[in-house]
């Protein structure tokens, strides 16, 4: 039992462990896209960014509806923001760190 969820969050960070998936997120923050608006606002190609957003959609991330030909997808739910958060955090304190470093071995 223990294994499986490991594996269920394993497969959820696997999801979020791409750079295109964390532009989506952020371009869905504030509400709901059609998939041609990310088109042009990422720069990806279409077909790369409906592989990307099925496999956020397959994780339970986000949601998408469909409207005549037009599909919108959006954030299922906003908690995702607190799993991103902390590592935005730590990862400015891993950056200044590094920084102290460098600006040490200038001075030597």
């Amino acid at each position: 039992m223990n294994d499986m969820v490991y594996k269920i969050k394993a497969d959820f960070l696997k999801a979020l462990s791409h750079p295109v998936r964390l532009k989506i997120i952020e371009a869905l923050k504030h509400g709901e896209r059609s998939v041609g608006s990310l088109v042009k606002e990422l720069g990806v190609e279409q077909s790369s960014l409906s592989r990307h957003l099925l496999a956020l959609r397959d994780a339970g991330i986000l949601q998408s509806r469909q409207e005549r030909t037009t599909v919108y997808y959006s954030i299922r739910d906003h908690d995702v923001f607190q799993v991103l958060r902390p590592i935005a955090v730590l990862l400015r304190k891993k950056f200044k760190e590094s920084e102290r470093v460098l600006v040490t071995l200038g001075k030597k």
